[in-house]
């Protein structure tokens, strides 16, 4: 039955406008969490799920990939934006035959994220055929036949993609990979390569492994915590209880951000008394950075430590640790010491003051993490920047210590598991070779598509069949005229989903939507036995998850059940892998996967224990770096910033905090002052004056670029904001258009979203 979804869409005339809130939480997001929750689910519904999310014998939220605490779990270990991402899925809200028969594709490509969104669950498959206008309800299989014929007719395996979201599962991940290897290919974009590809990138050259250091107990042995380009209030607002419990045992925190984000300047726990009304500060410093500023920062700083240390020999660089453990460092010594601070200055619209009193906190702590996001991998130089911010760790011999190392805090839930699991388009030959021996297949040794690059392939007729599992992919990638073009030139394409999205409305000539479980449903197999599934969170803890909740429809199947059958369609039921088998015990999945991925030996074993297992990382195990080397690398990069045109502002694509990635829980990102809307886009006052625009002017955005092609939104309603002077701020997916799919960061290909060009155009009204 379809409920209680909005009758309208977004009304943008609504949008009003107040001050931004200085603390985070509290009984604020208690009470807006439970409201959420209660009108998706109902009250009974409510308390049965959420007592169970990331608890121990619970099931993983589908949100962010903040890890869970190592000892004591507290009943309501979500956040308020963890129960939106819980209530979205086990919403009572459902999207039947009936729904397609109502709307036609047509009807719903004028409609919102949110409002599709908001309609509910998809209770069956459904195909579009060619000259269809609505989608209609097709058996799984023929479902799977279709799919399997239209992949035996292609000229060439590379002529399929398979992209994968980040909250599907480890089990699910290995056998897609296994499915699509087998097949022929390593077509595998994720959505790792539009988010932290350039972390991935920059960490393996520096230390040998593209994954953080720390775990969740080093950071209340912290001295100092550099958050860098990250929002956490909004985007992994748990990490605000580490920050806090940091605090407590006297570490300092820095936040370098071109917004001053609430939930870096105060928070109010709302798992205590005192917490639900009284907010701590978490930011000792604000360092409101100019977009594209950062690696001055971190080289500027390189250069204050240096000076420093020529000041008190021995006191600054770890000697003992640079000699033993690394690469490099003359030459980056030498890069650093040259670099001009006053163009750090420039570079960054810092002041000398805020500079040396960073590095002076820097020199003087004992125990540093350095944490970002987006804000640092989505630049052109997002690669080397992240370098730099490495650098200053391996300086101060923060690598391998108890309280320090490396952060990239990840975003979707098992968005780093997939990657574990073998979701790469570039797999190194031990994985394939492993893979290889242990099923009797011939993997493909040609690197594959990533997301950009699958894109190319789609628009230009080298790839004609997509098929998604999970995610959003026409609302999560970049340029979205070229990106839903490529799409509708497909012959196929084929959503494994859970919710309706851009994606089924933006289709191939043939199109498929298959319904699948969420990490909240009950997930059995065949003969009634309960399965789980295992994640692995930003600090490589790997652990189960268990759906309990009964699924909205019986046509539902889960995400392993999707891939074994249709494996055994497209390679029939005596191909080598047993598909069969893993569709039937996932306790044989994780048997192969101990068999093949490094560090995952005896995972059923370890998976079962009470916070399941930690993989290996050699340079926190051991300061052993897998580098060309042997050794943790510096790296020597050229200085590069972002100078703004005149007359033009660099544009930071973001988050509201009514959503998590493409998914739009409501319309209120109240810690900004932003209600009823989402087409805004914050400017600094003095450029709104310089401009000639006023506060709540309409206007269209309109981005530059190389290709001289006109990028355009429209009638977005101007906000004065804190933002530093030449820089900008608008949501995505809105404001996806206006990134150009060749702007892409060096060395990891991911779209530059934090640095676009942009003019600012009135807005004429049209009839």
């Amino acid at each position: 039955m379809h409920r209680n979804a909005p009758e309208r869409d977004v009304d943008e005339s609504a949008v009003r406008i107040t001050t931004p809130k200085r603390q985070a939480a509290g009984m604020t997001a208690v009470a807006i969490a439970l409201d959420h929750a209660i009108g998706e689910m109902g009250v009974a519904r409510t308390a049965r799920t959420l007592s169970r999310v990331n608890q121990r014998h619970g099931f993983d939220c589908p949100g962010c990939a903040w890890p869970e605490p190592s000892d004591h779990r507290r009943p309501a270990e979500f956040c308020e934006n963890g129960a939106k991402a819980v209530a979205e899925e086990a919403t009572r809200r459902t999207v039947t035959p009936e729904f397609f028969a109502e709307h036609s594709v047509e009807d719903l490509s004028v409609t919102s994220g949110y409002w599709l969104g908001q309609q509910g669950r998809i209770t069956h498959p459904m195909v579009l055929r060619p000259g269809d206008t609505h989608y209609s309800p097709i058996a799984w299989a023929d479902a799977y036949r279709l799919i399997a014929a239209a992949l035996r007719g292609l000229g060439s395996p590379d002529e399929a993609v398979f992209y994968t979201s980040g909250r599907t599962a480890n089990e699910t991940a290995f056998l897609y990979q296994l499915l699509v290897r087998s097949y022929g290919t390593n077509n595998l974009p994720d959505c790792s390569n539009m988010c932290h590809e350039s972390s991935g990138a920059a960490l393996t050259a520096s230390i040998g492994i593209g994954k953080g250091s720390v775990t969740i107990d080093d950071f209340e042995s912290a001295d100092l915590i550099i958050v860098a380009g990250q929002n956490p209030g909004t985007n992994h607002p748990r990490m605000l209880s580490a920050l806090q419990r940091a605090k407590a045992q006297g570490a300092r925190v820095i936040a370098v951000n071109p917004l001053p984000e609430t939930g870096l300047l105060g928070f109010r726990d709302p798992q205590t008394v005192k917490g639900l009304t009284t907010g701590v500060a978490i930011a000792d410093d604000l360092l409101q950075i100019r977009l594209g500023g950062d690696m001055a920062l971190f080289q500027g700083l390189g250069k204050l430590l240096f000076e420093a240390e020529d000041r008190a020999p021995g006191t600054v660089v770890d000697r003992a640790f640079v000699d033993a453990h690394t690469a490099g460092f003359d030459d980056y010594e030498k890069q650093v010491r040259n670099v001009d601070l006053d163009v750090v200055l420039q570079a960054t619209g810092l002041s000398r003051k805020q500079l040396d009193r960073t590095a002076g906190l820097l020199s003087g702590s004992k125990a540093t993490i350095v944490c970002w996001a987006m804000g640092l991998t989505q630049h052109r130089h997002g690669v080397a920047t992240i370098e730099e911010a490495t650098n200053l760790l391996l300086l101060r011999g923060m690598i391998g210590k108890p309280g320090a190392g490396v952060c990239p805090v990840r975003g979707h839930s098992n968005v780093q598991g997939d990657r574990t699991m073998g979701i790469w388009e570039k797999m190194p030959g031990a994985f394939l070779d492993a893979l290889d021996k242990r099923f009797g297949i011939s993997s493909p040794r040609e690197h594959g598509h990533d997301a950009v690059d699958s894109i190319r392939a789609m628009r230009d007729g080298r790839a004609k069949v997509f098929v998604g599992l999970g995610g959003n992919f026409a609302a999560a990638t970049p340029d979205t005229e070229v990106t839903e073009a490529a799409l509708r030139a497909c012959d196929l394409t084929v959503q494994i989903s859970t919710k309706l999205n851009r994606s089924h409305i933006v289709h191939g000539r043939t199109a498929l939507i298959l319904p699948t479980l969420g990490r909240s449903d009950r997930d059995l197999a065949p003969t009634g036995r309960r399965q789980q599934v295992s994640v692995e969170d930003s600090m490589s803890m790997v652990h189960l998850s268990t759906g309990r909740l009964d699924p909205v429809s019986d046509q539902l199947r889960s995400e392993v059940a999707i891939v074994c059958e249709l494996a055994e369609e497209l390679f029939g039921s005596q191909h080598q892998v047993p598909w069969r088998e893993f569709r039937g015990d996932y306790d044989r999945i994780r048997d192969a996967i101990a068999d093949v991925v490094p560090g995952c030996g005896d995972y059923n074993r370890k998976v079962r224990g009470r916070n399941g297992f930690q993989l290996p990382h050699p340079p926190r195990d051991a300061r052993e770096f897998r580098t060309a080397t042997g050794r943790a690398n510096f790296a020597a990069n050229d200085l590069h910033w972002l100078p703004v045109p005149e007359g033009r502002l660099i544009l930071q694509t973001l988050r509201s905090h009514d959503q998590y990635n493409t998914t739009i829980y409501g319309l209120a990102d109240r810690y900004r002052g932003i209600h009823n809307g989402r087409r805004v886009v914050l400017v600094n006052p003095e450029d709104i004056a310089e401009f000639g625009f006023a506060e709540d002017d309409l206007v269209d955005l309109v981005s530059e670029w190389t290709d001289g092609a006109e990028r355009r939104v429209s009638a977005f309603r101007v906000v004065s904001y804190s933002t530093p002077r030449g820089n900008a701020a608008a949501y995505y997916p809105e404001t996806n258009p206006l990134v150009p799919l060749d702007h892409v960061a060096l060395r990891s290909n991911t779209p530059v979203s934090k640095a676009v060009t942009i003019r600012l155009e009135r807005h004429v009204h049209t009839a």
